[in-house]
């Protein structure tokens, strides 16, 4: 008999007899389950916030923050410096023939969770021009705020983790009253986390004499290094100029790499387990089958059709339970709106929990690789079992 003939044999052999030994091969399972389980969650964190960050930049918008400045809330711009960067070249005129500048500001607004508990949201003060340069910002619900009124709009998470911030809702900030009067979509960026108002409004009630960031719409995205060297070097100004979609790739490298370090350690320590689990099993395995694999040698099957039989037996257990784990994170998971406190300049951002098919791939490769090294030493020990002896075990 061929050697693909006996590994087909024996395998068939021992997936037949896996109902026979339930509760042993639900340990390989149910722990591989798991360990992919609780990776593809953390990871889908990591991926939710790095697509919520990195979807917000745009290559032909700009960011300006004070030389040095490592996110907006640390940039501190002048008016005089404002009027210096909206003569700058390269900035894309609206519909009035004013260029499509944004001088903002950034605060911080203490609201109440769904939880009853405290956290900070972003409140950003923004130029008139913000809707021509940001054509994916849509009001969804209500209308927009109105300049120099106390009123707000929320992006459209904001209301999921602070039900206080709804549209018709009144809220106390800055010692004043203010109104909220619409809800934004801003395709799923980093703004549907955050409250918006009037620039000038917020500037004035937060008694703030500068701005923070400055963000502006170049006439194209290869106009940006002409519009970089123009502020750069100009002596009145101490900026630094960066793509919109650059910043804000920066911005999520951080906090991803650390959920990501986060997912492979408690999924290595979880792997860890699992994988003595599955040594334990496919240890047991071999053992109940001593005869009946010292009978098959007798009869002429080879020592690797017997490894490869018993491989193939903990890689397809380990694939069962790698699909249970991604269903598991795909359920309870995926799309799940959660929020995390100030981090790089993010301060309560809320987005969407994304299991990739990636992920998915990589929980598959991690629990294969789980499988492999459970069998291993299992698959030796049943080639090297001496026949004489087997036979005469009981």
């Amino acid at each position: 008999m061929s050697a693909l003939k006996q590994i087909g044999a024996i395998g068939a052999m021992n997936l037949r007899s896996i109902p026979q030994r339930l509760g042993t091969s639900s340990v390989i399972v149910i722990g591989i389950a798991g360990v992919v389980a609780v990776l593809l969650s953390v990871m889908a964190m990591a991926v939710g916030i790095m697509q919520t960050i990195s979807s917000t930049g745009r290559p032909d918008r700009a960011i300006i923050v004070r030389a040095g400045s490592n996110s907006e809330l640390a940039s501190s711009i002048t008016r005089d410096a404002v009027l210096t960067i909206s003569d700058a070249p390269g900035i894309k005129r609206g519909t009035d023939g004013k260029p499509l500048v944004s001088a903002e500001t950034i605060t911080l607004m203490d609201a109440t969770t769904a939880d009853n508990s405290w956290a900070n949201v972003v409140v950003r003060g923004i130029g008139a021009a913000t809707l021509q340069m940001r054509p994916e910002m849509k009001i969804i619900e209500g209308r927009m705020f109105r300049p120099a009124v106390n009123e707000l709009i929320v992006g459209k998470k904001v209301p999921q983790q602070f039900p206080e911030l709804r549209v018709g809702r009144s809220l106390k900030f800055a010692n004043s009253e203010w109104q909220v009067v619409g809800m934004f979509a801003s395709d799923g960026d980093q703004h549907e986390s955050e409250v918006l108002g009037d620039s000038e409004t917020v500037v004035s009630a937060v008694r703030r004499g500068t701005y923070q960031p400055v963000s502006v719409l170049l006439e194209s995205a290869d106009r940006f290094d002409a519009f970089k060297t123009a502020l750069t070097t100009n002596p009145t100004l101490s900026v630094d100029v960066k793509r919109e979609s650059e910043y804000f790739k920066e911005q999520s490298g951080p906090i991803g790499r650390t959920l990501s370090i986060i997912a492979y350690v408690v999924g290595g320590i979880m792997a860890v387990g699992a994988l003595f689990g599955a040594l334990n099993t496919m240890y047991s395995a071999v053992s109940q089958r001593t005869r009946e694999i010292a009978t098959l040698r007798a009869l002429g099957f080879g020592p690797g059709a017997v490894v490869i039989s018993v491989f193939v037996e903990a890689v397809l257990l380990a694939l069962i339970g790698a699909i249970l784990g991604s269903l598991a994170a795909w359920v309870f998971f995926d799309g799940n709106v959660v929020s995390t406190s100030a981090s790089g300049g993010i301060s309560q951002l809320m987005f969407a929990l994304t299991v990739t098919p990636g992920l998915v791939v990589l929980g598959i490769v991690w629990a294969c690789a789980i499988g492999l090294l459970g069998g291993l030493f299992p698959a030796i020990r049943a080639a090297r079992l001496p026949v004489a002896t087997a036979l005469r075990a009981t």
